[in-house]
């Protein structure tokens, strides 16, 4: 028999949300340290005021997130809800400069290690799955258990790009299926701590860890084919 509190129980949850809040800011920071966060330490070339905004944007939702997390753990839940209104606001910003930086980048020929035009396909496929999984947990708000849940699969799904950036070869010679499976390891990992300490998979878990993965071998078995490669071309114009 358990011999935990439910004041217990809460702290170990708390503590569970902000380690997975700091471990997604600490994976994009690495990701994209040497082109962004640190480039004038690399010699890294100028960015474009597009990419420049994007990355503004992508690691304020990521800041935002860690936030909300803390003031659902300080129970100062009003201050959470308006947040989240701006939270709201910010995530839209993310997808529409999400959409224009990812396509702009590859009509320069951008890429961390796939041809541009396939590598596309990342950074869309993420934002069309973060979309749902946000909107899904803006509309369940007030069912906090799912709401959670839901935003933080949303954002763990969108780590494959600073993933795809980390300095190790055998991620930039593997291309999207290492990107990928990185990704899923992680969030598989932060599912199960939640799974074993509550004795049972939540739906939100299931069902948003299964679209972010699913969509995962969709996007390699789609990308580089005749119907994705004129569909990218005719994105960038």
């Amino acid at each position: 028999m358990s011999t935990e509190t439910p004041s217990s129980r809460r702290a170990v949850e708390k503590r569970y949300y902000i380690a997975a809040a700091v471990g997604s800011i600490l994976i994009v920071f690495a990701g994209f340290a040497r082109t962004y966060y640190l480039k004038g330490f690399f010699d890294a070339p100028p960015i474009l005021e597009l990419v420049h905004v994007h990355g503004i944007v992508m690691s304020l939702w990521f800041v935002v997130f860690l936030v909300q997390v803390a003031l659902v753990a300080s129970r100062r839940t009003n201050i959470h809800r308006k947040v989240g209104v701006g939270g709201t606001v910010l995530a839209a910003l993310m997808v529409i400069i999400g959409v224009a930086t990812a396509i702009s980048a590859a009509r320069r020929g951008v890429s961390p290690g796939p041809p541009p035009l396939v590598f596309l396909i990342v950074p869309l496929g993420d934002l069309l799955v973060f979309s749902v999984l946000v909107a899904a947990g803006i509309s369940l708000r007030k069912k906090l258990s799912t709401h959670k849940r839901l935003m933080l699969m949303a954002s763990m799904g969108i780590l494959t790009p600073a993933i795809a950036r980390l300095p190790f070869e055998f991620i930039a010679t593997g291309g999207p299926l290492v990107f990928f499976g990185l990704t899923d390891l992680v969030i598989l990992a932060v599912i199960a701590i939640d799974t074993v300490r509550n004795r049972r998979l939540h739906p939100a878990f299931g069902w948003g860890a299964l679209l972010v993965i699913a969509s995962h071998p969709l996007r390699l078995m789609l990308a580089g084919t005749d119907v994705w490669m004129r569909f990218a071309a005719w994105l960038v114009g």
